[in-house]
């Protein structure tokens, strides 16, 4: 009987660090890291654009607002309910893998109230087909229809369930306003895909992009439950190990495994990037005792890795014509890795405010303290 390897930590971390491309950034397409890494967390207009900033050699803001103009790239509810960018022809095919999942609660809510759910979808179907709406536009006629409809997790629901975009300009840097939603066949010009043939297809791209991973992983990541029968029926294309605990752990075989001590630069992550949400043990990741610190409720979650892992969280104040980067380090951190942590973001800085005549680097919760003043011409 063959054993198992048994994976280290720092043998997952480097291996998931290596699917995310934050080992080294590469040459690739913005369309194409996006189809790899299946979707980029979306909550956030801005966070696409940093998250593939981090990843690429080279990448401009135009990139990703002509893939979202070009509908080649879409807006939707999608992984666990929360809103995501993927490349179009990708939700096509994966939404009806997802939408079991995504459409749970209004079956509840359906069955607990005794409604027609059908007949309700169709006539807020009907409406948004007059125009895209807004979400309080939906939850306005949502409450008119049926009296207790209209609150919000019952109206985020329907629109999950229903397979709803947001069409430009939500989405695109910058955007704060009240995104509208169409449906996705309406935008696309497509329909969803009848089946749910994509499913080994949704599994092997997970492990492409976050293995290796064990079966409550990929359910995590996913927000779709009883995928054992779907792993076991690709086991024999997969490579298999176990990690420190001893749980089993489903890979690629040719998929990169680095060695625990790759080196591992600086680097920034936007707000709610899906390394973060990619295992149901995070701990590949992110120290048990920094969860609480990042994932306070729906509020900003932005992460900067050192030395592979998540080491503290940073912000952008703007004032007027100025930016100041904040960064709140969660442990002391040496003066090399300060200078490195501070290189990669002034780099970000110049990216993200090259409108701003100046902008400063200061350090928050540091025993070091002090800040930077730069100006765009320095």
């Amino acid at each position: 009987m063959m054993v198992e390897r048994i994976l280290t930590l720092r043998e997952m971390n480097r291996a998931t660090l290596a699917r995310q491309y934050l080992l080294e950034r590469v040459s690739l397409s913005p369309l194409e890291i996006i189809k790899r890494l299946v979707a980029l967390q979306g909550q956030v207009s801005n966070a696409p654009y940093i998250g593939l900033w981090t990843r690429l050699q080279a990448f401009e803001h135009a990139e990703l607002t002509s893939l979202l103009e070009s509908r080649q790239v879409v807006r939707a509810s999608s992984l666990r309910g929360t809103l995501h960018i993927m490349a179009a022809e990708d939700y096509l095919l994966m939404q009806p893998i997802l939408q079991p999942a995504l459409s749970r609660n209004l079956h509840l809510f359906a069955r607990q109230e005794g409604f027609d759910m059908e007949r309700f979808c169709a006539a807020i179907r009907a409406y948004i087909q007059e125009q895209p709406r807004t979400a309080v536009e939906l939850r306005a006629k949502m409450e008119e229809l049926y009296p207790g409809m209209g609150k919000q997790h019952i109206a985020d629901s329907v629109r999950m369930h229903l397979a709803l975009i947001q069409p430009i300009p939500a989405g695109l840097w910058g955007f704060t306003g009240r995104p509208v939603h169409i449906e996705a066949s309406a935008w696309l010009g497509q329909p969803l895909a009848s089946t749910e043939a994509g499913l080994h297809q949704l599994i092997l791209r997970y492990l492409a992009a976050f293995g290796p991973a064990s079966v409550q992983d990929l359910q995590t990541w996913s927000g779709v439950s009883r995928l054992k029968v779907a792993i076991e029926e690709l086991r024999p294309q997969l490579s298999t190990f176990r990690d420190e605990q001893g749980r089993e752990l489903f890979d690629l075989p040719d998929a990169p495994r680095p060695e625990a001590d790759t080196p591992a630069p600086v680097r920034f992550l936007p707000d709610f990037d899906n390394l973060l949400f990619g295992h149901a043990d995070r701990r590949r990741v992110i120290a048990d005792e920094y969860r609480s610190t990042i994932f306070v409720g729906n509020s900003r979650c932005t992460s900067f890795l050192v030395d592979g892992f998540v080491c503290g969280r940073w912000n952008v104040e703007r004032r007027a014509a100025s930016a100041n980067l904040v960064i709140e380090p969660f442990e002391p951190l040496s003066p090399s890795v300060k200078n490195e942590v501070q290189e990669e973001g002034e780099r970000l800085m110049r990216w993200i405010s090259d409108d701003a005549e100046k902008f400063a680097i200061q350090w928050s919760g540091d025993p070091m303290g002090g800040s930077l003043l730069l100006t765009n011409e320095d």
